[in-house]
């Protein structure tokens, strides 16, 4: 079987048309340069706003006809809006483009009846350490005993096939949901299995959101008691998305101990309020840094405002995670700490963090936030 090219791709889309014109969706500069890799394809598809709701069946006849492409695995096709002509940049959408998931035309959000929890791990910014928290956070809840999933929802960033050290693509089994990928006892979704790492993703903003609805909803987690999601910093179209479109049972927030990472972090918690979606709590990554060779603590950025910050909010204090060389080699070595090193004190703040978040979504009297203690 040979490669798929994308003349193929595109003499495929060349068959389906638009419902309006019918003339085919390529002829009309509707369809972007398609991206591949072993078989795996991904492409969007640009419409009127205002017309993205109705668009639905064409994407999926779009999906469809790429898939009948010898040699084609997996097909991810994305509805991207573009604003009518006379609306000014920045208005509100006339009607909110369906994007291939996402809400009903109801209202309603994705409904994901093998997943107990979805929850969301956030920062204001990035260079936090969030995807590090989110991955180590996951296996801490599957360490705990708790079936755990882990969806990067980066998808300007992808890191956790990296991170967790997976190769290779995706594969389906109806060719109508992606198998995740395995590691570590955890189910795994990421775009950067799509793609190659150095790849730019320069997408707009339904784009993304499309992209993140797809990667839940069109992916076989089986039966999940937690499913964590790591965010992209900020708070843009992605945690929209995420917020108004899954059912998300909370939000963990990550923040170093500075003021200018607090107050972007605080950007974030009170978005999710807005939304009406439960903050879980605080963590403070890179809370102090301990001499290797002396044991004396310094504290690089600070420390305790995150404890702070979440005492003043009446949120949990999670608990504080050091600047440690070691946390840094293992998840950039695709083997993280809790995995590495099940039994160490970074493992254990970790699977007490997941411990506490589990008690807040089961209802019960969260613990107190664990302390990391180094004996020189």
């Amino acid at each position: 079987m040979g490669q798929v090219t994308k003349d193929q791709v595109i003499d495929a889309l060349r068959t389906v048309a638009d419902p309006d014109s019918g003339r085919d969706i390529v002829s009309q500069g509707m369809v972007s340069e398609p991206t591949l890799r072993e078989g795996h394809v991904l492409f969007s598809i640009e419409v009127d706003v205002r017309r993205g709701a109705a668009f639905e069946p064409v994407r999926a006849a779009a999906e469809k006809a790429v898939r009948a492409v010898p040699g084609v695995l997996s097909v991810t096709a994305v509805l991207t809006a573009e604003r009518p002509a006379g609306q000014p940049a920045g208005a509100p959408p006339a009607q909110p483009a369906a994007a291939g998931g996402g809400r009903t035309p109801g209202g309603q959000k994705l409904e994901l009846p093998g997943i107990r929890h979805i929850i969301a791990v956030a920062s204001g910014k990035g260079g936090v350490g969030k995807s590090t928290t989110a991955v180590n956070l996951a296996l801490a809840l599957s360490a705990n005993g708790l079936r755990a999933g882990l969806l990067d929802a980066d998808i300007y960033g992808p890191s956790m096939p990296r991170m967790m050290g997976i190769s290779g693509k995706p594969t389906t089994r109806d060719g109508k949901k992606l198998e995740p990928m395995l590691n570590y006892g955890i189910a795994v979704m990421s775009i950067g299995f799509m793609i190659d790492e150095e790849t730019p993703m320069i997408w707009r903003g339904p784009m993304v959101q499309s992209a993140i609805t797809q990667m839940i909803r069109d992916v076989n987690w089986g039966e999940l008691d937690v499913l964590v999601v790591d965010m992209p910093p900020g708070t843009g179209d992605a945690q929209l998305t995420m917020a108004q479109q899954v059912p998300l049972s909370g939000a963990v927030i990550v923040s170093t101990p500075q003021d200018i990472a607090l107050l972007d972090a605080r950007k974030g918690l009170n978005m999710f309020r807005k939304v009406d979606v439960p903050v879980l709590g605080i963590v403070e990554n890179m809370s102090y840094f301990v001499c290797p060779a002396c044991g004396h603590q310094s504290d690089i950025f600070g420390h305790g405002g995150a404890r702070e910050e979440a005492a003043r909010l009446g949120l949990d204090f999670l608990g504080e995670i050091p600047l440690h060389m070691a946390i840094r080699e293992t998840s950039d070595g695709g083997h993280p700490i809790v995995m590495s090193e099940p039994d160490g004190l970074h493992a254990l703040a970790y699977r007490a963090i997941a411990t506490r978040v589990w008690d807040t979504l089961a209802g019960v009297t969260p613990r107190q936030a664990p302390r990391i203690v180094y004996v020189s």
